[in-house]
């Protein structure tokens, strides 16, 4: 077999490898999209408590002055 012959044998098994890896991809099924988002959630709710931290640590401070 010539050089021709074997790099073209190579791009053709990677493209067909390459396929197969993304027909095996794996769907997001309805309980990693309920994690994702109650992560979201959680994420959110921590910058809210902090938001409210800052804010009572602020009015603390200002009782002060």
């Amino acid at each position: 077999m010539n050089t021709n012959g074997k790099t073209m044998t190579a791009v053709v098994a990677m493209g067909a490898l390459l396929a197969a890896l993304y027909g095996c991809e794996k769907k997001e099924g309805p309980m990693e999209k309920a994690g994702k988002e109650v992560d979201k959630a959680a994420v959110s709710a921590g910058q809210q408590v902090e938001k409210a931290g800052e804010k009572i640590k602020d009015a603390a401070q200002g009782d002060k002055k």
